[in-house]
């Protein structure tokens, strides 16, 4: 029945990565099963036979999805299914998008879904780096033209060792976490979060990355050389075709060339988009197929733009190769906000704005790998004014939640640990214009926003991201790229860190590869950028602020005995419940013992502290407390003191007189000092009264002497209840 099935086990860092097709979804084009120790993902690939109608460009769709059942797990919410793709998910699907995208043949328009399902997790293998070879192994196998196999790898560094797909533990103690693709000649995308890691670091970890998945690579090939169907026939370009490229470039390269002369980006669109109808009009007038030459014309956009930069060195809007345009970094732009920063840098613009919250403000996270809370979140919003276009407004795409994850692995290194600055901090960065790398100017920003709040980064973070034209005749690495040179160029690299070093890095390549050479001139160039971006960013703000803003919450931390945080809580919450309404906080008690208390008024703060020490401390003989008659008796007064305790004052503590009724020294709710003498035998408190100057609450007992004998006839006439509280029995009658 499974006459097609064949598995391939390749040896891979001391694991095995085994690779099985033709046993599940056999009607896919591609269909792979990959399995690295109990982690297991299947791949999928189906292409459309053919394109349709009017399709002008490569309509590639990459699904990754992880189901609860990997993992032993029901799914938490009411239709409890899975539902829409979680950040994890949606970050993933577009870390096995990038390094196969490029792969595709030039002119290609068929639709292609690529679908990855993860069907187990063993807790210790990623699930991401296994999806990755899946899904390459699966279109190697599928016929769909696609000039793989990629290979994929996590690389982390522990104790100066890079470490090849680190377990999930491993990558916790891991001052790099770096996922690295590519084919075998060269490397096509990186993703990063690093702890400040040097040029070198970071440059040695991806070629160890590289290196170290050529084994799946050839393994891949291995299978393929058994498995694979018949590649698809591809159509040769017609001679219409050729003869139309070459027309549009005899009449059309000059007047593009001088429409790029323009260096303002509005103003170069209008003339671009002039020059454009010219060209389209003479093609019309000549008989020639407008809507064919459309495609062509981004074909000579590209053309122009990048014989400039390597013909002269100067880009669309005049700088060289390695200049940054000109910066504006202004923070507390916003009054109400608790820190907010307005980061311009040329035409590319960000307004990150800071939050600082509670624990109960954390994001809860459930994962495969268990649910978590989550106190930094970072969220890029992409409005389509910010290029002077209309268009929908919703709920995030995948470029902005890829966008703003970047920036989050950038600051997430530096942000101070959550024990010494006890907040859940939110930043938006609302890029208000754009004209390339709007995500570096959100690490910008967010330095800055955060900073301004009075969060205590460890060190100042830039970003800046790279370019790259890449010919025959040689290559230019571009400093800062505008949104045409990211389109029409070769590569987009981009970096953020500290002065120290790097804490994000990523990398798309749209060329089949690129050379270690090029990836350290670009990393060494991209240094001296971010320390110019950096010096900018100092004049608006060269670190965090003394304090956090006056309209924060104040967070203040302390800390309980742990069998006593059911006394704090109490029964149902009533306790806590009733501090928080009494007193305008909010408290976040955690099992260790730890109380975080928030107040934008340190009085409501030092009053929810008392009640809690109240509840918590245990009464000292000889100190003196504040207290509350509850209830007075014949022979003394109960006093509520230290939160919920109480204790009895006897009528001969109550002054230092002789005293016929209690109520003659105090009545139900009056306020009292009271000294501890000691507990009885079950533990009561014993207070006084009368060694206590009720007026300025000193201790006189020097003053008024030991305590009086008691004299005949006190006590007597105390019910039986209260007598047997004291511990006193009635004598037994003789029943004879």
């Amino acid at each position: 029945m499974f006459e097609n099935y064949f598995r391939k086990d390749i040896a891979w860092g001391g694991k095995t990565l085994t690779l099985e097709t033709g046993k599940v979804a056999r009607q896919a084009d591609g269909a792979v099963m990959a399995r690295l120790g109990d982690t297991i993902v299947l791949c999928t690939v189906v292409g459309a036979r053919s394109v349709k109608p009017g399709q002008d460009f490569f309509p590639l769709t990459v699904n990754y999805q992880e189901k609860a059942f990997a993992a032993g797990k029901i799914p938490g919410g009411f239709f409890k299914r899975e539902g829409r793709p979680s950040e994890s998910e949606t970050l993933i699907s577009r870390l096995i998008d990038r390094p196969i995208r490029p792969l595709f043949p030039e002119g290609f328009r068929n639709e292609v879904q690529v679908i990855a399902t993860v069907l187990s997790h063993d807790m210790e293998n990623n699930p991401d780096i296994v999806a990755m070879v899946g899904c390459s192994a699966a279109l190697t196998l599928s016929g769909i033209p696609f000039f793989g196999p990629v290979g994929a790898a996590r690389v982390g560094y522990v104790d100066g060792q890079y470490v090849l797909n680190p377990t999930l533990e491993q990558t916790k103690a891991s001052a790099l976490d770096l996922v690295v693709a590519g084919t075998a000649e060269g490397v096509l995308m990186v993703e990063s979060e690093a702890s400040e890691l040097t040029e070198e670091i970071m440059l040695g970890a991806v070629t160890f990355g590289h290196q170290g998945f050529q084994a799946v690579i050839e393994g891949i090939i291995e299978l393929a050389e058994r498995a694979a169907k018949e590649p698809w026939d591809l159509p040769e370009p017609a001679a219409a075709e050729v003869a139309l490229k070459q027309r549009i470039a005899e009449i059309g390269t000059a007047r593009m060339a001088e429409a790029y002369k323009e260096t303002q980006k509005l103003v170069r669109q209008g003339k671009v988009g002039e020059a454009k109808k010219a060209i389209l009009a003479q093609l019309a007038e000549e008989g020639l197929d407008t809507d064919m030459a459309k495609g062509f014309l981004k074909e000579l956009e590209a053309t122009v733009v990048r014989d400039a930069i390597l013909d002269t060195g100067l880009r669309i809007d005049g700088r060289d190769t390695k200049t940054v345009r000109p910066i504006v970094a202004e923070v507390g732009v916003l009054p109400r906000a608790h820190g907010s920063a307005l980061f311009t840098r040329g035409e590319t613009q960000a307004l990150a704005v800071a939050t600082l919250g509670t624990g109960q403000d954390e994001q809860i996270i459930d994962s495969l790998t268990g649910e978590y809370r989550e106190n930094f979140m970072l969220h890029y919003n992409f409005p389509p004014y910010s290029v002077n276009e209309t268009g929908r407004m919703g709920s995030p795409g995948r470029r902005e939640i890829g966008h703003g994850k970047l920036a989050w692995r950038a600051i997430h290194p530096l942000l101070p640990e959550k024990e010494k600055f006890p907040y859940t901090l939110r930043v938006v960065s609302e890029i208000t214009e754009s004209n390339g790398s709007s995500s570096m100017a959100t690490v910008c920003g967010t330095s800055l926003s955060l900073m301004d709040a009075g969060v205590p980064l460890k060190r100042p973070c830039a970003g800046i991201a790279m370019g790259l034209i890449k010919e025959d005749r040689g290559f230019a690495v571009l400093s800062d790229i505008l949104g045409d040179e990211d389109h029409l160029g070769d590569m987009d690299f981009k970096v953020a860190g500290t002065e120290q070093g790097i804490t994000a890095l990523q990398m798309d390549i749209k060329i089949t590869s690129i050379t270690p050479e090029i990836m350290k001139i670009a990393l060494e160039q991209a240094k001296g950028g971010r320390l110019h971006i950096l010096g900018e960013m100092a004049k608006g703000l060269t670190g965090a602020r003394s304090d956090v803003a006056a309209n924060a919450p104040k967070v203040t931390v302390i800390n309980v005995p742990k069998e006593k945080i059911r006394e704090v809580i109490g029964t149902g919450g009533k306790v806590i419940r009733e501090i928080v309404e009494q007193t305008g906080t909010k408290i976040d008690i955690e099992d260790d013992g730890t109380i975080k208390i928030a107040s934008t008024s340190q009085e409501a703060t030092q009053a929810a502290i008392d009640r809690i020490r109240g509840i918590t401390a245990e009464p000292e003989v000889g100190v003196i407390y504040n207290g509350t008659v509850v209830k007075t008796a014949e022979f003394g007064a109960f006093v509520n003191f230290l939160g919920a305790k109480d204790g009895l004052v006897h009528i001969s503590e109550l002054a230092n007189e002789r005293v016929a009724k209690t109520t003659d020294i105090v009545k139900q709710g009056d306020k009292v000092k009271v000294k501890v003498l000691g507990f009885d035998d079950r533990g009561k408190v014993k207070l006084s009264m009368r060694v206590v100057d009720q007026a300025t609450g000193a201790d006189i007992s020097d003053q008024v002497g030991a305590r009086r004998p008691r004299e005949d006839g006190e006590g007597e006439g105390e019910p039986r209840r209260e007598r047997h509280d004291r511990g006193e029995r009635r004598p037994r009658r003789d029943r004879d």
